[in-house]
């Protein structure tokens, strides 16, 4: 069926929530092991919830691009900070992730965490966790289906909503559209800035600069003109004043992800049901006619 495997992803995701406490004790517990196998997985699983990361397959080594996650990292992709800026045990990941962008963090970490990080530098080139098929291998015996994806689907569900209210439908999109890059931005789903960015930008505020010279026309109408005349200017300044708002807001939208790929996370890790549940009136404004069959499921 369509939207079958997207909704046990999602179902999958809903039954994390009720079990990640226990899978965190036990990775928290592996940390300790003798087994050198279940202290990398253990690790590579905190950083895929702390942070999350996506697996990162093994590739050819030949490939033009070297994008790794979790799994591919290698040793010359972190460097150890027993301080920094005030905070201890500072873990620095500087790699290519998806999309070959660049991924720099600088993350505090436990401390047991942290020794299973220290290798000598002989170890260069040698991969710091554990591979990818072994994580999936293992994970599977903490939950039924869960794989990576379906944590970062976990870190996706509560997004940062603001509570509806009687805000117009292009507010009620930004507050949408932000809490989604809260997402991305988790998720590292960054981009470069379009290169048609400018000139789009300067046509947009150029509109809103419009919008404002009429407004003020329609105000000096207003005051000089007859009675006849009044409530259709009225009803003239309510729709220049709402064209207006509408594009101030697609402005500071196209302003704050202009480095910020908001499709990923909403396509693959936020639940649709709750993209709907935010803009059940308006859902043709969240996802296109394609995106609507796909979640036909959702809505």
């Amino acid at each position: 069926l369509q939207g079958e495997k997207d909704w046990m992803k999602y179902e999958t995701a809903r039954k994390l929530h009720k079990c990640v406490d226990r899978i965190r004790a036990q990775y928290r517990e592996e940390w300790k092991s003798k087994e050198m196998r279940i202290r990398q997985r253990a690790v590579a699983l905190y950083f895929i919830d702390k942070l999350a990361l996506r697996a990162g397959n093994e590739k050819d080594s030949d490939e033009a691009a070297d994008t790794v996650g979790c799994c591919s990292l290698r040793v010359e992709h972190i460097n150890l900070h027993r301080e920094h800026e005030g905070k201890e045990f500072v873990v620095e990941f500087d790699f290519l992730g998806k999309d070959s962008i660049r991924y720099h963090n600088f993350v505090a970490v436990e401390k047991k965490v942290f020794k299973n990080l220290v290798w000598s530098p002989d170890h260069t080139g040698s991969c710091l966790l554990l591979g990818s098929y072994l994580l999936c291998c293992g994970v599977q015996g903490l939950q039924v289906g869960l794989v990576c994806t379906v944590k970062q689907c976990l870190c996706s569900a509560d997004p940062p909503f603001s509570p509806p209210g009687e805000d117009s439908v292009a507010a009620k999109i930004l507050s949408y559209n932000r809490a989604n890059r809260a997402v991305a931005i988790l998720c590292n789903h960054q981009r470069s800035v379009p290169k048609t960015f400018e000139k789009s930008m300067s046509n947009l505020q150029a509109k809103v600069g419009r919008k404002h010279h009429l407004i003020r026309i329609c105000h000096i109408y207003l005051a000089t003109c007859r009675q006849m005349m009044l409530e259709r200017k009225k009803k003239q300044m309510e729709r220049l004043e709402e064209q207006l708002m509408k594009l101030e807001v697609q402005a500071t939208d196209k302003e704050e992800n202009k480095e910020i790929a908001l499709g990923t996370s909403k396509l693959n890790y936020l639940d649709p049901r709750i993209s709907v549940a935010c803009g059940k009136s308006h859902v043709e404004k969240i996802y296109n006619k394609t995106q609507r069959d796909k979640f036909a499921w959702a809505l």
